[in-house]
C-alpha cells in the first residue's frame, strides 16, 4: 500500500493497540513496533470509567470485553482512621451507564488480549514483534522510521510516527530529550488474590478506595468477579535501573501494621503472596505531545503524560488520546499535505483536559492521605457533602465523547 497511507506507531501497549485500531477505522495502513519478543502485560488490574469504555465500544471490542468485565454498582470510600465506609458513590444502573458505556473493572492481560485479537483480524495492520523503535528522520514525504530486529536494522518511510512507548518513551527522547518523567516518591505495591481465598465478608463487591496516613488501598474484583485486585501506595525510594520490581510483601504488611490500619484492609494485604513495587512518575501538567519542527511525529498515552495513578486515567486518557488522533488525522487520508496540521489539532485538544486530570490526580492522592484532625475533617466533608454532590465532581471526566 502506499506509503502516503502509512502510519508506524512504536509500542503495542494499551494506547499504541487501541491508536492502530481507531487509525484503521479511517483508512490508514499501521505499521506497530513493539521491542518485546511477545506481548505480557505488566500489571494487574484496570478501572476503565465512560469515557474510555464509549471509546472501546465504538471500536467494535464490546463482545470481546463482555466475557472478562465486572461492572461494580459504586464505589465506597473507607476511612483507616475509624475503620468504617465514609461514604459509598453509587454508579448507577449498570455501573454509571451513560450513553451505553458501562463502567468495567479488567485485567490488564484480558483488555490487551482482546485488543491485540482485533488489531490481528484488521488486514489493515502489521504488528511487527522483537522490532524496537531506534529513531526517525523527516524528509519532504513524510518520515523514515528507524527500527531494529534483532541484528539487522531496517527503515520504514511512513505518513506519520506516533510514540505510544510509555513512559520511558524513546520516540519523546529524540522529540523532546530534556522532557523527561520526575519520580514522585511514592511506590505503587500492586497484586491480586484469588476471590475464593478470601471470607465472603472482605470479598469486595466493588471498588473500594481505604484512605489512610501517608497511603492508600485500593481493592476491587476484576476477571469477571474470580480475582480481586489490590493495590497499594506508600511513600519510598527508587535507586535501581527500570520502573518495576518484585516487592517484599513483609515490607508491606509491615508498614499497614504500623500505621495501625483497620482489619479488614490488612487481611487483605496478607492475602496476597506475590506482590510488584512500581515507581510512580510523572510528566510535567499538559504533558509534550508534537512540535512542528520536528516533523509529523506526536506522542500517545504516558509517553505524552504520564500521572499518578489516583483518578483512575491513566489508561483511560490513552484511550482517549487514541480516539482523538484519528479523528484529527482522518482528513489527512486524502490530503497527506495536511497530516502536521492534523497533529497539531491532536495535541491542542488533548493537552487541557489531560492537564487537569494530571492535577486531579495529584489532588486526590494529597487528600487520601491526609492524617489526624485533617482527616476527620476531610472524612466529615465528604459526609455532608453527600454522594450525589461528589459523585457530580467526576460527571467532566465520565461524560467525555468525542
Amino acid at each position: 500500500m502506499a506509503t502516503s497511507r502509512t502510519i508506524v506507531i512504536a509500542g503495542a501497549g494499551i494506547g499504541g493497540l487501541t491508536a492502530a485500531l481507531a487509525l484503521a477505522a479511517k483508512g490508514f495502513r499501521i505499521v506497530i513496533l513493539e521491542k518485546a519478543e511477545r506481548l505480557e502485560e505488566a500489571g494487574a488490574g484496570l478501572q476503565l470509567s465512560p469515557n474510555a469504555s464509549r471509546v472501546l465500544i465504538g471500536l467494535g471490542l464490546q463482545t470481546r470485553l463482555a466475557p472478562h468485565v465486572t461492572i461494580p454498582d459504586a464505589v465506597s470510600i473507607m476511612s483507616a482512621r475509624s475503620g468504617d465506609e465514609v461514604i459509598r458513590l453509587p454508579l448507577g444502573t449498570n455501573g454509571a451507564l451513560r450513553d451505553s458505556a458501562p463502567y468495567w473493572l479488567i485485567h490488564r492481560a484480558d483488555l490487551q488480549a482482546a485488543l491485540l485479537a482485533q488489531v490481528r483480524q484488521t488486514p489493515a495492520i502489521e504488528l511487527r514483534l522483537g522490532c524496537g523503535f531506534e529513531d526517525f528522520a523527516v524528509h519532504a514525504a513524510g518520515v523514515t522510521v528507524g527500527q531494529r530486529h534483532g541484528v539487522a536494522r531496517e527503515q520504514e518511510p511512513a505518513l506519520a510516527l506516533i510514540g505510544a512507548d510509555g513512559v520511558w518513551s524513546a520516540v519523546r527522547q529524540q522529540m523532546f530529550p530534556d522532557a523527561q518523567p520526575t519520580f514522585a516518591g511514592l511506590i505503587a505495591w500492586r497484586g491480586t488474590v484469588d476471590a475464593r481465598q478470601l471470607p465472603k465478608e472482605l470479598t469486595p463487591s466493588r471498588v473500594q478506595l481505604w484512605m489512610g496516613p501517608k497511603a492508600h488501598l485500593v481493592a476491587y474484583p476484576m476477571s469477571a468477579g474470580q480475582q480481586i485486585n489490590l493495590v497499594a501506595i506508600m511513600p519510598g525510594a527508587w535507586n535501581r535501573p527500570g520502573w518495576s520490581a518484585p516487592g517484599d510483601a513483609a515490607e508491606l504488611r509491615d508498614h499497614f501494621a504500623a500505621a495501625r490500619w483497620p482489619g479488614p484492609a490488612r487481611s487483605m494485604i496478607g492475602a496476597v503472596g506475590d506482590w510488584r513495587r512500581w515507581a510512580l512518575s510523572t510528566m510535567s501538567d499538559g504533558g509534550v505531545w508534537h512540535d512542528a519542527a520536528q516533523g509529523p511525529v506526536a506522542l500517545l498515552g504516558d509517553a505524552a503524560h504520564a500521572m499518578l495513578p489516583f483518578a483512575a486515567q491513566g489508561a483511560g486518557m490513552a484511550i482517549e488520546d487514541a480516539a482523538v488522533l484519528a479523528q484529527g488525522l482522518a482528513g489527512s487520508i486524502d490530503d497527506p499535505a495536511t497530516i502536521g496540521a492534523g497533529l497539531a489539532r491532536y495535541a491542542a485538544m488533548r493537552r487541557a483536559r489531560v492537564g487537569r486530570v494530571q492535577r486531579t490526580a495529584r489532588q486526590s492522592g494529597q487528600i487520601y492521605h491526609l492524617r489526624g484532625p485533617m482527616a476527620l475533617a476531610r472524612d466529615l466533608a465528604m459526609t455532608a457533602l453527600g454522594p450525589a454532590r461528589l459523585q457530580a465532581r467526576q460527571d467532566w471526566i465520565y461524560d467525555w465523547k468525542l
